[in-house]
């Protein structure tokens, strides 16, 4: 009996990485296309398509063997109708109806879904959250996403919206802004560009930092940079951590009271900086939850990195 595969896109503001995803989550023969979103969806839309017929051909594999094609993107993604309803990152992508325009030119069922539910359901599968029923995933970078996993299956509410974890409220009144136009939410405080507003706030009020050292300038520096300076032992580097980890563990502390999940599996770029900012999430989440939810909850790097979208968006097809 021949092998099934189905087809993973992940797509980003600057690339749209594609490949063949088999049974066991293994990712074979990956292709990685410019986004150019300048250009229009359209365009983007014609090189994902030449791009999954170039794949089946050098893959050489029979049309019957393809199961489906998942797209996961960043942004508000209605999953019901397969339409793309906004992408902030990716300019031009409003109501784009891009699983009828896929399954007209492919013949199979195609999916979609945001990036950090296909995230989720790929660490549930085959990562950080393998035997785990009820799991949170977040990613921390330019802002805070969530994939939810409550009882096997992913949550996504009632307009396919649920899991912005980076909006819950930290502040009742005067908080910071965040980007969504409220105040006082979570990614205001804890995301890549707080990390870099707080670094630059301690430069400015004279305090001596090797960020500012290995940045070179004040402007160049990056979340990543301040991670390298905490590792090395900067002492306001690591208070900078210290401090993000508390906000987010805050934040956490409420989901973790309300679904009590087994695990919280963390990615993305600021947590690429590791231990430096999950112990004193850990140490916040001690503390903070009721002791039962507490007691129930391990908080765990993501393992799959930057194959997580592709096998995610793969696995759309059954969920």
């Amino acid at each position: 009996m021949f092998e099934k595969y189905r087809i993973g896109v992940d797509v980003g503001g600057t690339n749209v990485k594609i490949a063949l995803v088999d049974k066991k989550g293994e990712i074979k023969f990956p292709k990685t296309v410019p986004t150019r979103a300048e250009m229009g969806y359209e365009y983007t839309i014609g090189n994902i398509q030449q791009s999954i017929k170039d794949l089946i051909s050098e893959a050489g594999i029979e049309k019957s063997s393809l199961e489906g094609i998942g797209f996961g993107f960043p942004g508000q993604i209605d999953c019901d109708k397969g339409i793309v309803r906004l992408a902030p990152n990716i300019p031009g992508w409003v109501n784009v109806p891009i699983a009828e325009i896929m399954q007209k030119e492919f013949n199979v069922p195609v999916k979609v879904d945001n990036d950090v539910r296909c995230a989720a359901l790929a660490e549930l599968n085959y990562g950080a959250g393998v035997g785990c029923k009820n799991l949170i995933c977040i990613t921390v970078g330019t802002g805070i996403g969530s994939g939810l996993i409550i009882n096997g299956k992913i949550v996504r509410g009632a307009s396919n919206a649920a899991g912005e974890i980076g909006h819950i409220k930290l502040e009742m009144h005067d908080g910071l802004l965040c980007g969504c136009g409220d105040r006082g939410c979570l990614e205001a405080y804890a995301s890549g560009p707080s990390i870099v507003a707080m670094a630059k706030e301690y430069v400015l009020g004279g305090k001596s930092a090797k960020f500012r050292e290995i940045a070179g300038s004040i402007d160049a520096i990056t979340p990543a940079i301040v991670a390298q300076a905490a590792n090395e032992g900067d002492a306001v580097a690591k208070k900078i951590f210290e401090i993000m980890g508390e906000y987010i563990g805050i934040g956490l502390t409420s989901v973790v009271n309300l679904l009590n999940p087994e695990k919280i599996v963390i990615g993305g770029g600021v947590a690429d900086a590791g231990d430096i900012l999950l112990e004193p999430l850990r140490k916040t989440l001690k503390s903070r939850t009721m002791p039962i939810q507490g007691a129930a909850v391990a908080v765990v790097p993501a393992q799959l990195g930057n194959t997580a979208g592709i096998i995610g968006s793969s696995l759309l097809i059954d969920n």
